[in-house]
């Protein structure tokens, strides 16, 4: 199947509502009816400003990049960051087209 995969950077500490932006954002797909959706939290990046979030082993706050991905259809994808946008919520976003697909269709996962 054709779709879009869908990935927002943010960084692990940011906060939307009061809950971390990445659980937040998580929530609010499952709330709009989207199968799925996974965060990756990153050991090192920077952003638009520059500055460089670094993981070390001592540091408990490091506020490392994040990255929340869905594979979406083109129409869901439109409907979620409209949906977003009214959020107001200041995440960069890339949207690349994707195939997707199971090689085992309508089977449960294994144990």
């Amino acid at each position: 199947m054709q779709g879009i995969y869908l990935k927002f950077y943010a960084y692990e500490f940011e906060q939307h509502h009061g809950m971390l932006l990445y659980e937040w954002l998580l929530e609010f797909a499952k709330k709009q009816g989207i199968k799925g959706g996974s965060a990756f939290r990153g050991i090192a990046g920077y952003g638009r400003h520059g500055q460089i979030h670094v993981e070390h082993f001592f540091e408990l706050s490091a506020n490392v990049p994040v990255v929340i991905t869905f594979v979406i259809s083109e129409e869901v994808c439109s409907t979620f960051l409209e949906l977003l946008k009214k959020e107001k919520i200041n995440l960069f976003y890339i949207k690349i087209p994707v195939e997707h697909g199971s090689l085992l269709e309508n089977s449960s996962p294994s144990k």
